[in-house]
């Protein structure tokens, strides 16, 4: 059985191995492949079992590779697949759950801490010298912003919101949470559900959590940050489309939003035009809240154990049944 993994250089960038998989058959890693059909197509060649984390699958590429039975996506997201067409033609799809979830969560406090205390700031200062000539026995460039008995306010309230709203509490934060569906056991005396519009107008913090969709695409943007309070900060750990980035930038930079923590963007890599880059106390990451080692080896585990389960006729995180 020939197997191709068509970007695994993100997922296993030489510190994880591909054991787990070659155990059913033989193994083709490329590094990375081209969003070009061409490319997609040739590489896949006549494999029966592919896996994709960012490489494009749609109509064009699977009509052309119809000896494939099986894709694996290593990621939660599988909206780089054409899952429909995938269907039509008796191509199993299935995707990695939950792997990220403490790893995003963590991660997602990390950026707010930074936004209030600019810890690599206030580090870069030291380091050139502007400590040593300062006249007092301590200084600081930013505010410093305690978070006790604020409200961060999640928009996406599954595992990785909840995650981060468990952590978040520990802080002394109240949450208020907007989700689709509602789980009344998740509410507390500091945890409840609130409307969208009541989320963005009582937040002191908003982190994103959800998926994009077309009800979510574009979420941040002028309108729903004009209800917002003055100087709210804003976390993106989710998907950089839920933000209008031409609408933040502007905020950021009128003082409206105090700050902004993205760690995706609306194409990644980021371009050099993207607006962000131009806007006032705007931390932006390379997309790498989900990827410690512990989080890309359950990934792997779970990648292996999909590809087993198809195999004995049992499929597992089907994404297009």
């Amino acid at each position: 059985m020939k197997i191709v993994v068509l970007d695994g250089y993100t997922l296993n960038p030489g510190d994880l191995s591909w054991e787990g998989i070659k155990q059913f058959g033989d193994v083709l890693v490329y590094d990375r492949t081209g969003s070009k059909t061409e490319e997609i197509v040739k590489n896949i060649g006549d494999a029966e079992i592919v896996f994709t984390n960012k490489t494009p699958l749609p109509k064009d590429v699977l009509k052309q590779v119809s000896q494939l039975k099986y894709i694996g996506v290593l990621a939660t997201g599988y909206n780089v697949v054409d899952v429909n067409t995938a269907k039509e033609m008796g191509i199993t799809v299935a995707n990695v759950p939950t792997y990220g979830t403490q790893a995003v969560a963590q991660f997602t406090m990390a950026l707010l801490l930074e936004l209030c205390h600019n810890v690599g700031g206030h580090a870069t200062a030291v380091n050139k010298g502007e400590w040593t000539k300062s006249k007092d026995f301590c200084f600081w460039n930013t505010p410093l912003i305690e978070l006790d008995g604020k409200t961060l306010g999640i928009i996406g309230f599954g595992k990785i919101g909840q995650a981060t709203a468990k952590i978040a509490e520990a802080f002394g934060l109240n949450i208020v949470a907007y989700n689709r569906s509602k789980k009344a056991a998740l509410e507390t005396e500091t945890c409840r559900y609130v409307s969208f519009d009541k989320l963005l107008k009582s937040a002191d913090i908003i982190s994103l959590h959800c998926p994009e969709t077309d009800a979510t695409k574009g979420i941040i943007n002028k309108l729903n940050i004009d209800k917002m309070k003055d100087g709210v900060m804003i976390i993106n750990t989710s998907r950089g489309g839920l933000i209008v980035e031409d609408h933040l930038k502007d905020a950021l930079n009128s003082g409206k939003v105090y700050g902004a923590a993205v760690d995706v963007v609306s194409t990644e890599p980021i371009k050099a035009d993207n607006p962000l880059l131009n806007a006032k106390n705007c931390i932006i990451t390379p997309h790498i809240a989900w990827a410690s080692k512990a989080s890309r080896s359950r990934l792997m585990q779970t990648t292996v154990g999909n590809l087993k389960a198809y195999l004995e006729g049992n499929p597992v995180n089907v994404v297009n049944s």
